[in-house]
């Protein structure tokens, strides 16, 4: 079967690789562009950091610093008016995945015309959008190197996923330098988005022996790399190794695709503008759950866990889940969420709870949208949170929550008579 394999032209990885892009852009011809980032990284001095490197090769640049977590058809809308307006040649997304999305649908909306809702879906553009630069500053995205981008609908109250090679970017720059100031949290997050990538590109349906090749190393890399980083943010070695295995874990999926997991983490995420790796992350053990009753999946499972390091055996003709299954789906329950300064999993703390976990006032009990929102306040107040204690059975709870439809809608009925 013939197959296509998308990758980024240019990439450059390690402590001060910032400093490789100004001749590239010589090369290009570039004279002016508009470096897309938000107010944080521009207030930090990060974005000038990036403007010296234009400004060194004689490119004239304008700042465009409103892009915000889960970017909106509004902050997309934005940024295409102010490319326009300046006529640039090109985009510099300073960021993570927010910024990179927004730089993705502005390039594609500036060149092709139109709005960037009618860019829904696959392969929706005439042609190449806006030369690209993606300046990485988070290690999970993968959004440097891959052909999808998101962009949220508030009106819908969703995100609209959009999947063109013309979107990909030209030239990725992952220089630890703008990711050793990653805070715990967001190394953590970024870091089981990583991890979901390449899990779920090796479980795809489109999985190929180069896709392979990138999600099974990209797991062995963040299982021994990430829990490092999230303890100590100047560690370079690790820094390094996740910039890596991200990279990796986005080309495995954008070539191989995707899976449930990412389907209802940008459900999650789109309705209550959750973390995207946070919702990553609650959702991964169930999915795999559910996915170990498919006989294909559970060969699979074999060489994930080895690729993770995890001991067990497998006889992949049993229907359910054996030893390495089983270790497979505790370890992402403990989903690498640290806090403070040190390095402390709440995974142990919370693993031998069976069912519904309490959390504090006012949620005392989680059901359905109640456990996007406990997620949420118990995040933000940098609590330990393990997805067993947040999520028990997503399946017992669809079910309850169906037959709770059911009994309000006869109930409904009945008043009416």
């Amino acid at each position: 079967m013939a197959e296509r394999i998308n990758a980024v032209k240019t990439s450059f990885f390690g402590k001060g690789a910032i400093r490789l892009l100004g001749p590239e852009l010589q090369k290009m011809g570039i004279r002016r562009a508009l470096l897309v980032t938000d107010r944080f990284l521009y207030d930090s001095g990060a974005a000038a950091r990036v403007g010296q490197v234009l400004s060194d090769a004689g490119v004239e640049y304008a700042v465009y610093y409103n892009v915000q977590p889960n970017p909106t058809v509004q902050v997309v809308n934005d940024c295409i008016a102010a490319a326009r307006t300046l006529q640039v040649q090109l985009l510099v997304a300073l960021g993570g995945g927010s910024a990179i999305d927004t730089a993705k649908a502005a390039s594609i909306v500036v060149a092709c015309g139109g709005t960037v809702e009618q860019y829904e879906g696959e392969n929706k553009s005439s042609k190449p959008g806006l030369p690209i630069v993606a300046v990485n500053t988070t290690a999970g995205t993968g959004s440097e190197c891959t052909s999808f981008y998101i962009v949220t609908d508030p009106v819908r109250h969703s995100k609209m996923a959009m999947v063109d090679p013309n979107c990909m970017v030209s030239i990725a720059v992952n220089d630890t330098d703008f990711m050793s100031s990653m805070p715990p949290k967001l190394t953590a997050a970024t870091g089981m988005d990583a991890l979901t990538h390449a899990i779920e590109a090796a479980l795809s349906k489109n999985a190929n022996p180069l896709t392979d090749k990138d999600a099974y190393w990209a797991m062995q890399a963040i299982v021994q790399n990430l829990p490092r980083a999230v303890a100590n943010g100047q560690d370079e070695a690790a820094r390094t190794m996740m910039a890596y295995a991200e990279n990796v874990a986005g080309m495995a999926f954008s070539n191989a695709g995707l899976g449930m997991v990412h389907a209802m983490a940008h459900a999650l995420g789109g309705h209550y503008n959750l973390p995207h790796g946070v919702c990553n992350a609650v959702l991964l053990p169930y999915v795999l759950a559910f996915n170990s009753r498919s006989p294909v999946c559970r060969e699979r499972f074999m060489t994930i866990a080895a690729a993770m390091g995890l001991q067990g055996t497998f006889t992949p003709d049993t229907a359910a889940p054996v030893t390495t299954l089983e270790n497979f789906v505790q370890t992402c329950k403990k989903p690498l969420f640290f806090v403070g300064d040190g390095a402390t999993l709440c995974y142990n703390t919370y693993k031998n709870v069976p069912g519904v976990v309490c959390v504090p006032q006012p949620m005392q009990v989680l059901r359905g949208a109640g456990v996007a929102l406990a997620a949420r306040a118990m995040w933000e107040r940098g609590e330990c949170v393990p997805p067993a204690a947040l999520l028990p059975d997503y399946h017992r709870l669809s079910q309850a929550e169906r037959e709770r439809a059911e009994r309000e809608k006869t109930e409904g009925k009945q008043n009416e008579v």
